[in-house]
C-alpha cells in the first residue's frame, strides 16, 4: 500500500504532535509545507498559491522542498484538491490528511467532503487531528480497531438514509437499523474488544473515532 500524507495549513493547535509512520511521500499544501519544515520533516512536494505564508517563508520552502508548484490564487481548485490530485498521480491508495480541520468551518466541511470522491475511486482517505480520525465509508462490511488515542466511535449518516446499519463488537449494539440524515443515534459508541465491525446496505456513513480532550492551545 502506498501511503501518502498531505499537511494543510489549518490551525497548528489541531495538528497532532506525532505523525503516522510508514509514509512514503509528504505533501505540504500551502502553509502545510511550513508546518513540515518547522517539524524538521522532509517536504517531497510543496503545492498551492501560498497566500497564507510570507514571501520569506515561500523562499525557504522553495529552497528546502524537493519540488515546489506555485499556482495563482485565481483558480477553481483549492490547494488541498491540488495536493490530492498530485497524491493520486503518485500512486497513493491511502492518503492521510493533517492540518485540514479547525478554524474556518467552510474549509473544514469542504475538506471532509473531499473524502467522498476519493472512496468512489477506491482510494482511502483519513483526516487526523488531535481529537479525531475521520473517514467516509460506502456500503459493505468495515472493521474498526480500538485506539487509546481515540476511544469513542460515531457513525453519522451523510446520505438521506443509511439502510440496515449493524454494529458488532460495540458497547451499544445495532441490528439492521435504518438511519435518516440528521440522526444522532450512533454517536459516542465504544468498542467492547480490540476490534469491531459495522455494515450497511445503502447510503454514505461518516465514521469518526474521537476523544474528549481539547486541542492544545499555546499560551
Amino acid at each position: 500500500m502506498s501511503l501518502i500524507a498531505i499537511v494543510g495549513g489549518g490551525p497548528s493547535q489541531y495538528i497532532p504532535e506525532n505523525f503516522y509512520e510508514d509514509v512514503s511521500f509528504w505533501i505540504g499544501a500551502d502553509g502545510g509545507a511550513q508546518v513540515l519544515l518547522e517539524r524538521g520533516m522532509r517536504v517531497d512536494l510543496a503545492i498551492g498559491d501560498f497566500d497564507s505564508v510570507t514571501s520569506d517563508t515561500l523562499r525557504k520552502i522553495k529552497e528546502e522542498a524537493y519540488e515546489t508548484k506555485v499556482y495563482s490564487r485565481e483558480k477553481d481548485e483549492t490547494d488541498l484538491e491540488l495536493a490530492v490530485q498530485e497524491a493520486i498521480s503518485k500512486g497513493a491508495d491511502h492518503i492521510l490528511f493533517y492540518g485540514v480541520t479547525g478554524g474556518r468551518m467552510d474549509h473544514t466541511l469542504a475538506n471532509i467532503q473531499l473524502l467522498y470522491p476519493m472512496i468512489q475511486q477506491n482510494l482511502k482517505g483519513t483526516i487526523v487531528d488531535r481529537q479525531n480520525e475521520i473517514e467516509v465509508k460506502l456500503p459493505g462490511v468495515h472493521t474498526v480497531e480500538y485506539s487509546d488515542d481515540y476511544p469513542y466511535v460515531s457513525f453519522i449518516p451523510l446520505s438521506l438514509k443509511v439502510k440496515s446499519l449493524s454494529l458488532q463488537g460495540f458497547k451499544y449494539h445495532l441490528e439492521a437499523e435504518d438511519l435518516p440524515i440528521g440522526s444522532t443515534l450512533c454517536l459516542s459508541n465504544e468498542l467492547e474488544k480490540e476490534t469491531g465491525t459495522y455494515s450497511f446496505e445503502e447510503g454514505i456513513v461518516l465514521t469518526i473515532k474521537s476523544r474528549d480532550a481539547a486541542p492544545y492551545i499555546p499560551e
